[in-house]
């Protein structure tokens, strides 16, 4: 929609047949049409398809404000900054009112009394949907004053008395009008401050320092949680609780498929990262996230499949630089960096003190170990087993480029079956080639039938 040819007074908004809509309503409309069209309401998230998404949808249609309830890095505020799209692209306010209130239902006494001076010739101003999504993180030191709102010091000064509404500085949740607005980690906003939401939810007006102004505020409240939070660092307070028409739980994702797709979503990755190594990543914390020595209240987070993620591929582009590669392809031996540079991302229960790299190492292996198993199944790996029992011995590190890697191996066919599994073709670059070279010689020697020396950055792979 051009934004130059909308209507720019009340009249012009009345003569193109403009019709007012709550936001509740234009959300709900605007899902529908999208939803019967057969388009995707979610861009961008990833494994809530079955379980999360037709929750909120249904919430979203009966007009519900609702709680997001989930462990850190489940995509809560990815998902809520997604609700944007369901909004009119372009919207009409007053032009200069403070809370970007509707041209047909001002709502403040001075956009009240400038309607019934200027009548049609109201000036109206559109605002994009970008602008009608307001975001709070609710930490311990927020004021009923940063949500609500209070008495403005400046206005009082110059002149108006205390008992004059137009004294009031207006708090996010006002200046949300006609929009939405997202508070994060809900429950850690103080219980007295939370009171203060009461009537903006049930009432939908807003008390500030003894006023009770009767704005009817069209908002569409929504707020993250995590479990935790209900028992240890806070409560959402239960008449707040009641208020909410829903609470939708969400999750990590349900299969590897589903991991994959994220991490490769949302990683910004500085080299190439064949498919199988994102496949052992995302395996990877799978595994932490059933281990016993992971403390699982904590989580593990998506976030630390795309940290490890990113941290393979700048390890591949180190190595490239050391060796004087010119592409850097990510290969198994870049792996190594993952356990060391995120080990600090992750809670482990008590009693692990000291063991923490021993259990990364270990459900890393298990990681490259499942996936190599998939990737070569069926796959007889005996001719490359052989040639290293022959006296080959196959050297890889940080400072051993690919080409060296292959050089040191015989033309063996399996070698093109190993590439073939994993998407990778013999005119492809030795980076890839050896990727794929590299998972293969691991998967013998994690099935104990090659012998693997480590140390300082290199791997020797010998009978």
């Amino acid at each position: 929609m051009n934004r130059g040819n909308l209507p720019r007074t009340v009249g012009g908004l009345k003569a193109a047949g403009h019709q007012q809509r709550g936001v509740k309503a234009e959300i709900r409309d605007n899902l529908l049409a999208i939803l019967r069209a057969g388009g995707d309401p979610w861009p961008g998230i990833v494994g809530f398809d079955r379980t999360v998404l037709p929750q909120l949808e249904r919430a979203l249609l009966a007009g519900h404000d609702f709680v997001l309830l989930g462990e850190r890095g489940q995509g809560k505020t990815r998902l809520l900054r997604t609700l944007t799209g369901l909004l009119d692209e372009w919207s009409p306010v007053i032009e200069g009112s403070e809370l970007g209130e509707h041209p047909y239902e001002p709502i403040t006494a001075e956009s009240r009394r400038r309607a019934a001076e200027l009548g049609d010739d109201l000036p109206v101003a559109w605002r994009h949907r970008s602008e009608r999504y307001a975001e709070k993180l609710a930490t311990p030191d927020t004021s009923v004053g940063d949500l609500i709102g209070d008495v403005d010091p400046v206005k009082v000064a110059q002149g108006r008395s205390l008992g004059d509404p137009e004294t009031i500085h207006f708090g996010l949740v006002p200046r949300a009008h006609r929009g939405v607005i997202a508070i994060n980690e809900l429950p850690d906003l103080a219980e007295r401050i939370q009171v203060g939401l009461l009537n903006v939810m049930e009432e939908r007006d807003i008390q500030i320092r003894g006023y009770t102004m009767r704005l009817p505020l069209d908002v569409l409240l929504v707020a993250t949680a995590n479990p935790e939070d209900y028992t240890n660092r806070g409560r959402i307070i239960t008449p707040l609780k009641d208020r909410f028409g829903a609470e939708v739980r969400t999750h990590y994702p349900l299969d590897v498929g589903a991991e994959i797709d994220l991490v490769r979503q949302e990683s910004d990755l500085v080299a190439e990262v064949p498919d199988p190594l994102i496949e052992v990543v995302a395996r990877f914390v799978r595994n932490l996230r059933d281990s016993a020595a992971i403390d699982q209240r904590s989580g593990v987070s998506a976030r630390f499949a795309v940290a490890a993620a990113e941290t393979l591929a700048a390890a591949a582009l180190r190595r490239a630089a050391l060796t004087g590669e010119d592409a850097a392809v990510a290969r198994p031996i870049d792996l190594d960096a993952v356990p060391d540079v995120l080990r600090g991302k992750l809670e482990f229960e008590a009693g692990e003190e000291g063991r923490e790299t021993e259990h990364l190492t270990h459900l890393l292996r298990m990681a490259v170990a499942e996936t190599a198993r998939y990737a070569f199944a069926g796959l007889d790996l005996g001719p490359l087993e052989d040639a290293i029992g022959e006296g080959r011995i196959v050297t890889t590190g940080e400072r051993i480029p690919a080409s060296d890697v292959l050089n040191a191996l015989p033309e063996l066919p399996v070698l093109h079956e190993v590439a073939e599994r994993v998407g990778v073709n013999p005119t492809d670059s030795a980076g890839r080639i050896a990727s794929a070279v590299e998972l293969a010689l691991e998967s013998l020697y994690l099935s104990r039938r090659l012998a693997k020396d480590a140390e300082d950055g290199t791997a020797v792979y010998g009978p």
